[in-house]
C-alpha cells in the first residue's frame, strides 16, 4: 500500500468512494455526512495539497485531510496550545475495505506525515454519535480533550464534536 497526495485525476474515485462511506454510514445510523460534505471539499483539499489517499494495487482504500489549522480548535483544551499541530480531517476508509486494519494503518501514515511537517501533535474532531471512530482513535492512542465544538449545520441539525490528540 502507498500513501500520497491526491491528484485532480483522483477526484471522480474519490467522490465514489466518500458517497459509499456516507451509504454504510447512513445504514448504521451515523447521519453526519451527506451528498455535500465531505466530497464537495476534496477539489480544495487537492488544490491545497492537504488531500492524502492509500492506494492499493490502484484503488483508493481510504483518504483524509491534514492541515495545519483547523477552524474549531480554540472550542478545545489542547494539552498545549503552542505546539505546533497538524489537524485530520475527512477521514474515510473505502466501504468495500472495512474490518481490514485500515483507520489505523491511514492514522498512522498521518502521524508520519505530520511528524515530516516538523509537527508535535495530531488533532480531529469527531461527532459525537460517530462511536466506530471515537473507538478507532482512542485504539491509535489518541487522548479526548476537554471542550465540544458546536457546528450548526442548519436550523434542525447541529453536531457535537469532540476533540482527540496524540502527542508525536
Amino acid at each position: 500500500m502507498e500513501l500520497r497526495l491526491a491528484n485532480e485525476a483522483d477526484l471522480p474515485r474519490l467522490k465514489i468512494m466518500y458517497n459509499k462511506i456516507v451509504t454504510q454510514m447512513n445504514e448504521n445510523n451515523i447521519q453526519i455526512w451527506d451528498d455535500v460534505y465531505p466530497s464537495e471539499f476534496l477539489a480544495e483539499d487537492i488544490k491545497q495539497k492537504h488531500l492524502y489517499v492509500l492506494i492499493d494495487h490502484e484503488t483508493i482504500v481510504g483518504a483524509f485531510a491534514l492541515s495545519d489549522t483547523h477552524l474549531g480548535a480554540q472550542a478545545m483544551q489542547w494539552e498545549n496550545t503552542q505546539a505546533k499541530a497538524f489537524y485530520i480531517d475527512r477521514f474515510g476508509v473505502n466501504a468495500d475495505y472495512l474490518k481490514r486494519g485500515l483507520g489505523s494503518l491511514m492514522l498512522k501514515e498521518a502521524m508520519t506525515v505530520a511528524k515530516d511537517k516538523a509537527g508535535e501533535y495530531l488533532r480531529l474532531f469527531v461527532v459525537d454519535m460517530n462511536t466506530p471512530a471515537i473507538k478507532l482513535y482512542i485504539k491509535n492512542g489518541f487522548k479526548q480533550v476537554e471542550g465540544v465544538l458546536e457546528e450548526k449545520i442548519d436550523d434542525e441539525l447541529t453536531l457535537w464534536e469532540y476533540g482527540f490528540e496524540i502527542k508525536l
